[in-house]
């Protein structure tokens, strides 16, 4: 037997089938022209970035190094024009130069020409121009420059011994700023030329734009310009920078220009791949260096790669759509309804409604499946109304299992009050006829009671002439072996107490599903009225006997299992549980009741939905809404092998809503307003009006003997 119909579950259907096999055509066609694509001119587009990126660098280094040369050549022409002017640096005509210099050239913040000794204090042959408008539209200080000659002064010492050097200023200046410092003999003193001036200049030969990255170092890897001021500003060294490590190592073996491939590790930690070009110039040991990422020079091959996966995924999906509309409509339609029948089947729903919408004169083997399948349902759905339908729906889905076991179940039993004098009566009035008529009333009855204990999750176990029998529990799967193990192990109280809130639940629903019962049978009582008035003009006119029930309750161990012989099965359960709970439905007539529990049910419901004296008469707040009203019955009976009980009379579930109990068969039920007055809100709150209410009289305890009500009841089995 198939478990749970996972062995009739269709995995892949026949328009899956051919959607995967036409998008394995179009993907690996198109796929393999997208892969090709991007590679090939991923690498075109990455050899023209690297040519690119090396002739941006060398056409930047060129510029720079002009443009540096220039600076010199025009400071130094205006050191020779002082150095010849009659009177030196502080005639006018000095002077004038100095002012047509740098208006000439407003970048240059000063020049400076001074000696080592200089730095502690000026001597009479330092040279000192000054641009103070420079100064004043960069909301510098003059004093800056001081400073800057303090804090480097090992620099100017070393130039003033014959190196050509370059620093950062930028961070004594406020602005990006560089200084050039050449050697400066001039009357046998060894001294410096220093040339402070903007590198905006500069940046802007360099540049930047979205793919190449331009900027230029020192001698100690200092930036001394770069698209990024701030960084420059801050005096950032590059000296860890893995493009400069490899322009330094490269030094070793004289190569003043190459580009190299390096990585560089990214703020999330991953290494990031860039081609790397540089270029030295004639003086002062400066270095262009140009970038490219190749992630951003690649990125519009991924783009183009990016959309032909689109267009890839969009062929792929029109073909799906296509041939899945294609199958659907041909086939899949038909087969998915068979299957889903099937599937239903297995699960234990007999009353599949969709088998009925096929085509069953079609000629090919769908035909032929559909009006088997339907063949089948028709049979199985009858075969479960002949026997338990929650057994033979858990037979459907191999969830019995064939081995008696012991179970703690819920056992119900009703019988209708003046059953034999009601039969009598048809048999009076329609002679022949009377079976058809009786089977009608007993049906109309039968499936109202028979719906209060579908939705309340019982079993029907078997009818007997008008009698039901009902069991709670009896097909869920609790296994009570945890008795076998010692009193105080834990696995034992957990299980324990996970297996009677089952028992508990099981009791609970019970008493919906019977308190429930009390509201059908007075719909039914108001329904035969109205019957038997509609047809009492009528020759031999039809009725339905205004009737009374007795239902009664039990909670115990019994023994559960498939019975019988080999030619006829039942799925059951027996035992004195079973036998106490048809006692119990008997009853109700010397107890004036029309629905009793056991003490067993009595016991194990109270502490947490009856209000009595052990729980202070009050409930959980979550446990309100199962609340039970019991009266005990003040009559004795003894009970083999437990000594003397009590029975309790049902009197109402308070907050039981009959109409959310019913709506789960029928969304759209509404109570009776002539009816609802049998259980919840409005429902009765003593035995008393119980008895009222159905007409039951108030029977005389004192004359009642319970004990001699066994012998008269026989329940078979």
């Amino acid at each position: 037997m198939l478990k749970n119909g996972s062995e009739s579950k269709v995995r892949f259907s026949i328009g899956f089938k051919l959607a995967v096999i036409i998008g394995f055509i179009v993907l690996v066609s198109l796929g393999a022209v997208t892969i090709l694509n991007s590679i090939l001119v991923g690498q075109d587009v990455q050899v023209t970035a690297e040519e690119n990126n090396l002739s941006t660098n060398s056409r930047a280094a060129s510029t720079v190094n002009d443009k540096l040369s220039t600076v010199r050549s025009n400071v130094f022409q205006l050191l020779d024009l002082v150095g010849v002017v009659t009177g030196g640096k502080s005639s006018s005509l000095a002077k004038q130069s100095e002012a047509f210099f740098f208006e000439r050239n407003p970048d240059i913040a000063f020049v400076y020409v001074i000696s080592a000794k200089s730095v502690e204090r000026v001597q009479g042959t330092d040279i000192r121009f000054t641009n103070g408008q420079f100064f004043i539209s960069n909301e510098a200080d003059v004093s800056s420059i001081e400073t800057f000659i303090k804090v480097d002064a090992p620099y100017i010492e070393k130039s003033c011994l014959g190196e050509t050097l370059s620093l950062n200023i930028s961070p004594f200046l406020g602005v990006p700023s560089m200084a050039l410092l050449f050697p400066y003999s001039e009357n046998g003193y060894e001294q410096t030329c220093i040339i402070g001036f903007s590198t905006e200049g500069i940046g802007d030969i360099l540049g930047a734009n979205s793919m190449n990255t331009t900027f230029m170092i020192n001698h100690e890897n200092q930036l001394l310009s770069h698209p990024y001021s701030d960084r420059v500003l801050s005096g950032e060294s590059l000296e860890n920078y893995p493009l400069v490590q490899l322009m330094r190592k490269n030094n070793e073996n004289n190569e003043d220009s190459r580009q190299v491939p390096f990585k560089v590790k990214d703020e999330k930690g991953n290494y990031v791949s860039y081609y790397g070009a540089y270029k030295k110039l004639d003086f002062a040991d400066i270095v262009v260096l140009t970038t490219v990422d190749l992630d951003s020079v690649l990125q519009g091959v991924r783009n183009t790669r990016k959309n032909n996966i689109y267009l890839t995924l969009s062929v792929f999906f029109v073909s799906i759509i296509f041939i899945l509309i294609f199958s659907k409509l041909a086939i899949s339609r038909h087969l998915k309804k068979l299957s889903f029948a099937a599937n239903e089947i297995q699960s234990g729903n007999f009353d599949v409604d969709m088998i009925n919408r096929m085509n069953m004169k079609r000629g090919d083997e769908i035909g032929v499946l559909s009006r088997s399948t339907k063949a089948e349902i028709g049979f199985l759905n009858t075969f479960s109304k002949f026997t338990n339908k929650g057994v033979a729906k858990a037979i459907a889905r191999n969830e019995i299992d064939f081995e008696p076991h012991l179970k703690d179940i819920t056992i119900f039993f009703s019988d209708i009050r003046g059953f034999t004098a009601i039969s009598d009566g048809f048999k009076n009035k329609f002679g022949n006829d009377s079976p058809r008529e009786i089977i009608g009333f007993l049906n109309d009855y039968m499936s109202r009671m028979c719906e209060c204990i579908f939705l309340s999750g019982g079993n029907v176990d078997k009818f007997e002439g008008d009698a039901i029998m009902a069991v709670w529990g009896i097909l869920r799967d609790d296994n009570i072996d945890y008795e076998k193990l010692p009193e105080n192990d834990p696995k034992r109280i957990e299980a324990e107490k996970i297996h009677m809130q089952h028992v508990r639940e099981d009791a609970i629903n019970a008493c919906k599903g019977s308190i429930a019962m009390r509201y059908s049978l007075m719909q039914y009582n108001k329904d035969a009225a109205a019957f038997t008035e509609a047809h009492k003009n009528e020759p031999r006119a039809q009725y339905k006997p205004h009737i009374k029930i007795g239902r009664g309750l039990n909670t115990g161990r019994a023994t559960a299992g498939i019975m019988g012989s080999k030619d006829k099965m039942e799925y059951t359960a027996i035992g004195d549980a079973v036998n106490f709970a048809s006692r119990t439905e008997a009853s109700n007539k010397p107890c004036g009741t029309d629905m009793l529990i056991t003490q067993d049910t009595y016991d194990l419901l109270k502490m947490d939905y009856i209000r009595c004296k052990e729980n202070n008469f009050t409930l959980k707040p979550e446990n309100e809404i199962n609340e039970i009203v019991v009266e005990m019955i003040p009559v004795e009976f003894e009970v083999k092998g437990k000594g003397a009980q009590h029975f309790y009379g049902v009197v109402n579930m308070p907050n039981f809503d009959i109409e959310e109990f019913f709506r789960q068969g029928n969304p759209d039920f509404k109570a009776d307003p002539d009816c609802i007055k049998a259980v919840g809100k409005t429902g009765p709150k003593t035995l008393n009006e119980v008895r009222v209410m159905l007409g039951i009289d108030i029977p005389e305890f004192d004359k009642v003997n319970l004990n001699e009500e066994e012998n008269k009841i026989q329940v078979k089995q």
